[in-house]
């Protein structure tokens, strides 16, 4: 008899998942328009950066009791994401 999937596994796949269709996007809009222009590096970064960032917001979800917490943490975990992201997309902090 199977048992049923641990909490932290189904949180592990809905980062993967939700990854996986974060970096379809762009893979798409390749087909399509030469503006966008990835390679492999691109994706193996931005795969790291979505999956950290989704890791990171799934355990402060289920490690911080008040909705308060759970907020400002994901709040700041979005908007270190998206600082990193556009250092390495446009350099803005030089």
């Amino acid at each position: 008899m199977k048992s049923a999937p641990s909490r932290s596994s189904r949180a592990a796949l809905r980062v993967l998942l939700a990854t996986g269709a974060l970096l379809a996007i762009p893979l798409v809009a390749m087909r399509f328009t030469r503006e966008v222009t990835w390679d492999g590096f691109d994706f193996a970064v931005a795969a790291v950066l979505l999956g950290g960032a989704g890791l990171a917001i799934e355990l402060a979800l289920a490690t911080l009791r008040t909705r308060r917490a759970r907020l400002l943490a994901c709040a700041a975990i979005v908007l270190v994401l998206l600082l990193v992201w556009a250092e390495l997309a446009v350099g803005i902090l030089h």
